[in-house]
């Protein structure tokens, strides 16, 4: 069973940065993709960056309203998926969640809150 911890969430200003990490429990190029989601108060829970090509660091995608101020990335030695935030938005708001999929079962970790001040 695929283990994620994420860290790195909290509180930060408009326009301000933050590095989500996300820990996990085996090599990450068994994994057949991962990602980062988030919730919103009172909103369903919706994909925020994904990358499928975990040896190469490809196959990313992102939504459409973080396109441009988050990357996500990995570090196979250190088996953690990143993810980068710049120019956060009071609505980039919520609990951030690392999945991971391997052989067709999804993973999640806990999640970590995001708050963005305006």
């Amino acid at each position: 069973q695929v283990q994620l911890v994420e860290s790195g969430g909290g509180l930060v200003q408009a326009g301000g940065s933050l590095r989500l990490s996300c820990a996990v429990s085996e090599n990450i190029f068994s994994l057949n993709a991962a990602g980062w989601y988030r919730q919103a108060p009172g909103k369903q829970r919706e994909l925020v960056a994904g990358i499928t090509a975990i040896i190469s660091g490809g196959g990313t995608n992102y939504a459409d309203s973080v396109k441009g101020r988050f990357t996500i990335s990995r570090d196979i030695a250190k088996k953690t998926v990143y993810l980068q935030m710049n120019n956060l938005k009071p609505e980039d708001t919520g609990v951030y969640y690392c999945n991971a999929i391997k052989n067709l079962q999804p993973y999640w970790g806990q999640g970590t809150q995001v708050t963005v001040s305006s």
